[in-house]
């Protein structure tokens, strides 16, 4: 297998990752369903940023980054939300 196959099998998958790690998030945020599924994105979307930096894809490896930490950005979102309101 070349090298060019390998990383558009890397990309693929990164890409794949991503948006796995994005619908993990849709039953807590969008159907206000409390849901421990999104705990998964801390197992997914550090592989989809290992890949994304395999095959040098910049971005890939920003958003799948983000995604990692998405709990805590939420987070903070929701706290800084919270605090305006009050």
């Amino acid at each position: 297998m070349g090298q060019n196959n390998k990383n558009k099998i890397y990309k693929n998958i990164s890409i794949a990752c991503l948006v796995i790690s994005l619908l993990l998030w849709v039953p807590n945020i969008v159907f206000q369903v409390s849901s421990g599924v999104w705990i998964l994105t801390f197992l997914i979307a550090p592989i989809g940023a290992i890949l994304a930096w395999f095959c040098k894809q910049y971005l890939l490896l920003i958003t799948n980054t983000l995604m990692t930490f998405s709990f805590f950005i939420f987070m903070a979102l929701g706290y800084s939300i919270n605090s305006i309101g009050q």
